[in-house]
């Protein structure tokens, strides 16, 4: 055995240990889990580049917790890190990338263990094998060779994960199944069991919502429950046939929010259902992951204040990050109707041939009509931006945006083939 990780207060995993966890977390200990997980660490593109914020991953199913880790990243750079000066803190140097993904990490173990200990899991540095491989336990070449700590969450945290962070980032490591592992077993399984709210034992917390991953692991980092209930509260379900059982939902506003959009088909009544509470929707900083048509990323803007301040959100930037490396800068106004809303109304009622338009609102629809490019001068220029403008209309994007700023306008930085490109239905 490990005379370091002895030291440190490691055990082996028992054989019913680990069959347990990968029951619980991938429905069976019999076949290995996707690949991916084996093989996905926490990675951040070059230094002091554009995006250097960002973690990189193909697309699979660790998108969902790498872009919950991801929004922790953003938090501690836009509003936590210290001796910021003048420095753009989205433009990291190494040593800012390690911070952020260390207080990221301990955060979201603090968050789960609510006051309590923390468990952690690391692979054996010796290659050691502490269960046989057999019919009931396919080895998957990580969960076999687990040592288990037992920290405090204050006084040996941050330095475990300091000590071993390079067992979360190297190339090809197993870093997103170790976090997931640390984060279940920090909850407890039976607890885990109990969010999950299903009454077949057989429902796995990996149960793929969609190919980037399940909304339960996301909640479960972001609230420290891995619910699958996003309404405000608890709320009893039943009828005058049965007793009401209670669903457990969001117990308290979050640090970080959570937006949601499927796709167009849902039903109406389905899509309002699944939509999150104020608690997810309206969080302590203005950081939110977000699943918008089975992708996953983080939306967030950098004013510390801009869900504090009713008048910072009548117009404000947002961005929106993918791990795939991509970003959307976009304008949210959510000022009453604009003057081009207002425009297009009149210019309809004119084009019918009404008379309940004044001679007012006839100088209005010439001046507007020389917007979308009716006569000469600069008019093919607005054209082409009023085309663009329609192009990224009813995007999945925008949809997502308006489940929290309803009637916002929404003005994008980006081309719409890039819009089209980050939301495809295909990997």
């Amino acid at each position: 055995m490990s005379s370091r990780f002895i030291a440190e207060g490691g055990t082996p995993i028992s054989p019913e240990l680990a069959t347990e966890l990968r029951q619980l977390v991938f429905g069976t200990s019999s076949i290995p889990m996707r690949a991916e997980w084996t093989q996905t660490p926490f990675t951040f593109g070059p230094a002091k580049e554009e995006l250097s914020y960002g973690l990189r991953s193909p697309r699979n199913a660790t998108r969902g917790m790498l872009s919950v880790v991801q929004g922790f990243i953003l938090k501690y750079l836009l509003f936590a890190r210290r001796g910021r000066n003048n420095q753009d803190p989205l433009v990291c140097t190494q040593e800012m990338q390690t911070n952020a993904l260390i207080n990221a990490l301990v955060e979201i173990l603090r968050i789960i263990s609510d006051k309590g200990k923390v468990t952690m899991v690391l692979p054996s540095p010796d290659e050691e094998v502490f269960i046989e491989h057999s019919v009931t336990f396919f080895h998957d070449s990580v969960t076999e060779k687990l040592y288990v700590f037992t920290l405090s969450p204050h006084d040996e945290l941050e330095f475990f994960i300091k000590r071993h962070l390079k067992l979360f980032t190297e190339e090809d490591s197993p870093g997103t199944l170790l976090f997931l592992y640390s984060a279940v077993l920090t909850r407890s399984m039976s607890k885990i069991r109990n969010d999950l709210d299903s009454n077949s034992k057989a429902v796995p917390l990996t149960m793929p919502n969609n190919e980037e991953g399940s909304l339960m692991i996301v909640t479960l980092l972001l609230t420290g429950r891995a619910t699958p209930y996003l309404h405000n509260g608890v709320v009893n379900v039943g009828d005058e046939n049965t007793y009401a059982i209670p669903q457990y939902g969001i117990l308290s506003r979050c640090t970080i929010g959570l937006l949601l959009w499927d796709n167009e088909n849902s039903q109406p009544s389905v899509a309002a259902a699944r939509q999150p509470g104020s608690r997810l929707k309206t969080p302590n900083y203005p950081i939110w992951i977000t699943s918008c048509c089975g992708h996953f990323g983080v939306a967030f803007n950098r004013n510390p204040e801009l869900l504090r301040n009713y008048h910072a959100e009548s117009r404000f930037d947002l961005n929106y990050y993918s791990c795939s490396g991509h970003n959307v800068f976009m304008t949210i106004d959510n000022r009453v109707y604009n003057e081009q809303a207002t425009g297009m109304l009149e210019r309809q009622a004119t084009t019918e041939g009404t008379s309940s338009i004044s001679g007012g609102g006839g100088r209005r629809d010439d001046e507007a009509g020389g917007i979308v490019g009716g006569g000469g001068g600069g008019g093919g220029d607005n054209t082409d931006l009023l085309a663009r403008e329609e192009l990224t209309m009813n995007t999945p994007l925008q949809r997502l945006i308006h489940t929290k700023w309803e009637e916002a306008h929404i003005r994008f930085n980006v081309q719409p083939s890039m819009l089209s490109y980050l939301f495809c239905t295909t990997p």
